[in-house]
């Protein structure tokens, strides 16, 4: 028995005739930029977040940079954030010009230490951006005091989190703007690239919107140098008809989770530690083990998926070289990325596919 990391074409199955007739609708309109498809997905975002605002993207990596360059950092700025993470996420921050600050990971939550963000702050200091992993947001009451107490922006990379709650919260509703991700492989994915930014900030609200295209307001009239940052009409419309399915995949993904922890209970297998004031949404369910680079060759051999995230911190990766980073500045960051593996977790898991998963792993590490 074959069991992929994902099964997209499973979730496909059971929303097939929704999704075709969704996408030849768009196409009959031939509204394929903007358009009541986006509006309207823009409007249930941002209620689903508990925010007044959203702004659609053409990813969740312009999600960031549009809130970076609307928030006018670039040159000479400094963003605080963490080394494990996507690329995307300090990769943006290095395209507006400014300097990506690293602090290290709780070990546990793999999301940013707040104990350790005070101490990095500078003049150039401009903004925080922790990121909420694997679908369990940061400690962001700390967070957001440390930014009050300098006036500094947050932006929540949420791009893995969309629903997950801190106290009660939403994901992209604490901070000043929130960036989600409908990249195919999280819990709400599109059929290609796609993003949304959210906030409570009417006029960062009004700064995206122009940022996104080009700058433009009115049309051929640039105040700003902005970029093509718009999400298509296509993707709102599969966006839609999954955005009604969320909540039942994320709770499905909540009890696979429960069946993998009861699996790996009192084992050698580390199984993800959920803070008690979060709902996680479980976008990847992330163990750790040891011998996990065997690990990973042999469920391979098995035909079980699996995937690290991520086998090289950010600090150590050649393009940011320039920033003067070293083997051992951030000793938890790179502890996980030696030892973190995500197993199988999407919603259409058979019982009998995660025992397979579970029993192959147990018995590899015996």
């Amino acid at each position: 028995m074959q069991v992929p990391l994902l099964d997209l074409k499973a979730q496909y199955a059971t929303i097939k005739n929704e999704v075709l007739a969704a996408v030849s609708e768009v196409l009959q309109s031939q509204r394929c930029i903007g358009g009541p498809k986006v509006a309207e997905l823009e409007e249930k975002i941002a209620a689903l977040s508990d925010c007044k605002f959203a702004v659609g993207t053409s990813s969740g990596t312009d999600a960031i940079l549009n809130s970076l360059m609307s928030l006018d950092i670039g040159s000479d700025d400094e963003v605080i954030t963490t080394p494990f993470t996507f690329f995307a996420t300090v990769g943006c921050i290095a395209r507006t010009g400014a300097k990506p600050v690293f602090v290290d990971i709780d070990p546990k939550t793999y999301n940013i230490n707040p104990e350790l963000i005070e101490q990095v702050i500078t003049k150039k200091t401009k903004a925080i951006m922790p990121i909420h992993l694997f679908g369990q947001m940061a400690d962001m009451d700390p967070i957001m005091e440390i930014a009050n107490k300098y006036n500094l922006a947050v932006i929540e990379d949420a791009a893995q989190s969309i629903t997950s709650t801190y106290k009660g919260r939403k994901a992209g509703s604490i901070g000043t703007a929130g960036c989600f991700s409908f990249f195919p492989s999280k819990n709400l994915g599109a059929a290609g690239d796609g993003g949304m930014v959210v906030t409570n900030d009417e006029r960062l609200y009004n700064r995206l919107k122009i940022m996104r295209n080009h700058g433009a307001n009115p049309k051929y009239y640039h105040k700003f140098v902005g970029g093509n940052f718009r999400l298509d009409s296509i993707q709102a419309a599969v966006l839609l008809v999954k955005l009604s399915h969320l909540d039942d995949w994320s709770e499905a993904r909540r009890r696979n989770a429960a069946f993998y922890n009861e699996k790996f209970s009192g084992t050698v297998v580390k199984t993800p530690h959920i803070n008690s004031v979060c709902l996680s949404i479980y976008n990847q369910y992330v163990v750790r083990v040891p011998k996990r680079d065997q690990l990973v060759a042999y469920l391979k051999e098995k035909s079980i998926g699996c995937e690290i995230y991520y086998p090289q911190p950010m600090h150590l990766q050649e393009c940011f070289g320039n920033l003067g980073c070293k083997q051992g500045d951030f000793p938890e960051a790179e502890k996980a990325a030696k030892e973190v593996l995500a197993i199988p977790i999407y919603p259409e898991l058979t019982d009998q596919m995660k025992n397979r998963v579970a029993e192959t792993i147990l018995s590899f590490l015996a």
